[in-house]
């Protein structure tokens, strides 16, 4: 499917019910979130707008319709990791495959660089042995979007009746010279 069919843009807390119908899936099929219950659309529309006080919350969609979503969150709060952030990606399960996660990660990665974030962060469900809730997939992707694995921790998550691990994954920017301006809201 060719990109001038999709659009990106930041989303708005309206969209907040067709981004859960999305989330839901993860939420109740996989263990790609560790989350066990789909939040209501007031919870997670609270979680988009204070996404939207610092960074940016994107959406794919193609006509009226949303395919997937990707937003920054802080990697820690304190003021020393202000240049890094948390990324997350989610699409909807029929539209994985087509690209469109690479133009959304990229699209998000170019914004939060003109904010002046440095430090691209990934923490991703990882199973021992792949199985019906949990793939290699988001790692695989990751590696081609340029992340490194930095960290594993095991059987740090249980859902489905069993454990899982996770791993970071990073992207580093170079370091700019000289001293560093703090990073203004999106």
């Amino acid at each position: 499917m060719p990109s001038q069919e999709y659009k990106i843009r930041t989303a708005t807390p309206e969209d907040a019910a067709a981004l859960l119908k999305i989330y839901d899936y993860y939420v109740r099929e996989t263990a790609i979130t560790f989350e066990y219950d789909t939040p209501s659309v007031e919870e997670f529309e609270g979680r988009m707008r204070r996404v939207l006080e610092r960074f940016p919350y994107l959406v794919i969609e193609q006509g009226k319709e949303i395919l997937g979503y990707a937003y920054a969150s802080p990697f820690h709060e304190r003021a020393a990791y202000q240049w890094c952030v948390e990324m997350s990606i989610y699409l909807k399960k029929d539209a994985r495959g087509n690209g469109l996660g690479p133009m959304l990660y990229t699209e998000l990665e170019n914004r939060l660089k003109v904010q002046g974030i440095l430090n691209f962060y990934a923490c991703i469900g990882y199973p021992d042995v792949e199985d019906e809730h949990l793939t290699f997939a988001s790692v695989r992707f990751h590696e081609k979007m340029g992340y490194t694995l930095i960290g594993k921790f095991s059987r740090c998550g249980y859902k489905f009746d069993r454990w899982y691990n996770m791993v970071w994954m990073e992207k580093l920017e170079p370091l700019p010279k000289g001293h560093l301006a703090p990073i203004l809201p999106n």
